[in-house]
């Protein structure tokens, strides 16, 4: 696991709000979880760019604070197209809630990912979702966190941000990598991240870019760069402006270059 002294402050913050934060240890989770391939696959079959929106109440690099219901924005981007839905839960910094992440998943027909700082397997079991985020770099034992996944039935989501991390994915049997535009050292975003580690994703692991993608050439230069779907938050819940159409938001993602690969 990474040190402390190499994260930002707001995101070593929340690491060690990760830490303290309980788990469940009464009981395992059993999960019927949809497939997150599957649905890459159907979106791009109807012509559309595959895109896991979302539901972002806030976050340390927002602008704003959006307190729209968690099932209506859900709702909102799937109408606008969206393969998949990814929900904060962590309270502290992103003002998110396992609740809300249960109320979404029984309102939509697509895939949910939880979006938190898992760093221990009794984290696991606090809500189901059909996939789960592990970040390498906050992970001591990767390889046990994935098997502990998969045992409960979610598909892990492993991000990583270099190549270094991309190794350790990979060695640790991943096989849906999220590839962070974000350095979490300095909170700096960078699509060039996305472009010099994606070349070195094997063809039969699933690859996603995160962070960072605010427009449709965007889009088009992530799809470019071989990714398989694009993780958006910031740009559909538009925080600065408060109150703007996030199915249209959504829309103009999903329709960025659809035919483009």
């Amino acid at each position: 696991m990474t040190s402390e002294t190499e994260l930002a402050p707001a995101v070593a913050s929340i690491l060690e709000a990760a830490r303290e934060r309980a788990g469940d240890v009464d009981a395992q989770l059993a999960v019927d979880a949809q497939s997150l391939p599957d649905a890459i696959a159907g979106a791009e079959a109807d012509g559309r760019v595959p895109v896991i929106a979302e539901v972002k109440p806030t976050s340390p690099t927002a602008d704003g604070t959006r307190d729209d219901d968690p099932v209506e924005l859900a709702q909102a981007m799937v109408d606008g197209g969206a393969t998949a839905i990814s929900v904060l839960t962590e309270p502290s910094h992103f003002g998110g809630s396992p609740a809300a992440l249960t109320r979404v998943r029984e309102a939509v027909d697509v895939p949910v990912l939880r979006k938190d700082f898992v760093v221990r397997e009794d984290q696991l079991d606090v809500v189901e979702a059909d996939l789960l985020l592990l970040i390498v770099r906050f992970v001591d034992d990767l390889e046990a966190l994935i098997t502990a996944t998969r045992e409960r039935g979610f598909q892990p989501l492993v991000e990583v941000h270099d190549r270094a991390e991309l190794e350790t994915a990979l060695e640790a049997g991943a096989d849906i990598i999220g590839v962070n535009n974000r350095d979490l050292g300095r909170l700096e975003v960078d699509l060039e991240t996305f472009e010099s580690v994606a070349p070195h994703v094997p063809d039969d692991v699933t690859v996603i870019a995160e962070s960072g993608i605010s427009s449709p050439a965007d889009v088009q230069r992530m799809r470019e760069a071989g990714a398989d779907a694009l993780l958006v938050g910031s740009a559909i819940m538009d925080h600065a402006g408060g109150d703007s159409d996030v199915t249209e938001n959504t829309q103009q993602l999903v329709d960025a270059g659809a035919t483009d690969t």
